[in-house]
């Protein structure tokens, strides 16, 4: 697998995209307190849309020493994090040439599809269209993952999880944002998660 190492990079930028309902938000807030906690200056903007309808949420988010916006240009995200693997293709674009693609392995079919106007990719398809483009590509089956730890709500940590192995940030830096951003209730299960993604990285390495 093809890493990215933020130390290298000024200034990081990372688009989140997924489905409402998928804690797209929750994940982008651990990853901007990750920043913090690195010393970075960090900016985020995010669009909702119709996410309480199963539309797309999106997530702008930016580390560096000094950000002046928090908006990610078309062709200049380092990574692309896709929460639902159809979002990885209507995003693409924003990935800049050789920037990494991080997507969870898991469909939501969209209305064209359900009413049988449209069909849902194949996965060669999905990673044929990024050929040419990306650095490289990571799959992470989350929501299998976070059920075997007995929360598929906490797939989005695990991709947080194989997102901060790709990019060589230390473990304890990233497990202490995911501790102030989740709820005491449901934390040591996202730790589990957490630490569940970094591990489907390092396996690959």
């Amino acid at each position: 697998m093809t890493k990215i190492s933020y130390i290298d990079l000024q200034p990081v930028n990372f688009l989140l995209v997924g489905v409402g309902g998928q804690g797209t938000i929750l994940a982008s807030d651990i990853l901007a307190e990750t920043g913090l906690k690195l010393g970075y200056d960090v900016k985020k903007a995010e669009v909702h849309g119709m996410s309480q309808r199963g539309g797309s949420v999106v997530s702008n988010l930016r580390w560096a020493r000094q950000v002046f916006s928090p908006i990610v240009p078309r062709g200049s995200a380092d990574i692309l994090i896709a929460f639902e693997k159809l979002e990885a293709v209507r995003y693409r674009e924003f990935l800049r040439p050789g920037g990494l693609v991080l997507i969870n392995d898991y469909a939501i079919a969209p209305v064209t599809v359900s009413s049988g106007g449209s069909i849902y990719p194949e996965d060669a398809q999905i990673c044929s269209g990024f050929t040419g483009l990306a650095g490289g590509m990571q799959w992470v089956d989350g929501l299998s993952i976070a059920e075997a730890l007995g929360n598929g709500r906490a797939a989005n940590v695990v991709i947080i999880g194989a997102l901060i192995a790709m990019l060589g940030v230390p473990e304890e830096s990233a497990l202490s944002a995911v501790e102030a951003r989740v709820p005491a209730k449901h934390l040591e299960v996202n730790q589990k998660a957490f630490r569940a993604g970094m591990q489907v990285v390092r396996r690959n390495d």
